[in-house]
């Protein structure tokens, strides 16, 4: 099964984990306002970013270069943020990129970076280009200052010229942030009073290091009444955004106490002794 995952918050948690919530994105949500307009200046102080597309038929590739934004929510307390754009293809959303983590103190970053997906022009129609953008926050999780879903890109297969788009930024606050997804089983044997969790796997999980990486590893918590009675650790896998675990963790639950009980599932960026805390 697929799983959104919640911070759970247990007293005595050791300090050297950060937890990643997970979701899901519903684009039908999203609500996009504006498209060419200028320089993105509409007289609103709406947050907006401005890209180039292109689709070049030969290699079937939709070429994204992700030129600048504008008047971006502050999410930091000196009035600025630390943004990056992070960008894939719906609904697969197979390949991820991002820009590089470098725009510091600005409202009003400039990207000047191109980016390439390679997307067969029979399923053109039906693929939608998203665009997330966070606040870099070093000790703490990124802050998703807004995100954009742009459809129609077979529109943007015709012609061989390219034109740059403005798109209005929908509000983070609006929205659920995308934080990947986690794929496990669980399994309960009655006669032998035993719950198993099978951890599979994860996929386009959030960047939690400068390198664009996170070391992951799985958590699971029994808990009842509010309490943290027992936990399980998978591995810890390194420099990867999509772990790959096919690990089981197993709870010794008495068939009686199988209804008292939940249990936590929790992916964990690991940040050794001084860990950045969610």
């Amino acid at each position: 099964m697929t799983h959104q995952l919640s911070s759970p918050d247990f007293h005595g948690e050791e300090k050297s984990e950060q937890v990643t919530s997970i979701g899901q994105i519903k684009p039908e949500l999203y609500r996009l306002r504006g498209g060419d307009q200028g320089e993105g200046k509409t007289g609103d102080n709406c947050s907006k970013i401005r890209f180039l597309l292109r689709y070049t038929f030969n290699t079937e590739q939709l070429v994204v270069k992700i030129l600048k934004a504008v008047d971006l929510a502050a999410k930091d307390a000196n009035g600025f943020s630390d943004p990056y754009v992070k960008i894939y293809i719906l609904p697969d959303r197979k390949k991820k990129f991002h820009t590089k983590i470098t725009q510091k103190n600005t409202l009003n970053p400039i990207f000047n970076e191109t980016f390439q997906f390679g997307v067969p022009l029979a399923e053109l129609h039906s693929q939608k280009l998203h665009f997330s953008v966070y606040d870099f926050d070093r000790f703490s999780r990124h802050d998703l200052i807004g995100q954009v879903v742009v459809d129609n890109l077979l529109d943007f297969s015709e012609g061989t010229g390219e034109k740059p788009v403005w798109r209005d930024i929908v509000e983070g606050t609006k929205i659920k942030a995308d934080l990947g997804e986690l794929n496990f089983s669980l399994c309960y044997l009655p006669t032998a009073g035993r719950l198993t969790a099978t951890v599979i796997e994860a996929t386009n999980l959030k960047a939690m290091d400068l390198t664009g990486f996170s070391d992951l590893y799985v958590k699971a918590s029994l808990i009842c009444d509010s309490c943290r009675l027992k936990k399980r650790k998978t591995s810890n896998k390194k420099n990867t955004l999509n772990p790959t675990y096919n690990e089981a963790l197993v709870f010794d639950i008495p068939h009686e106490d199988i209804d008292r009980v939940s249990i936590v599932i929790a992916v964990m960026d690991y940040r050794g002794k001084k860990p950045n805390q969610d």
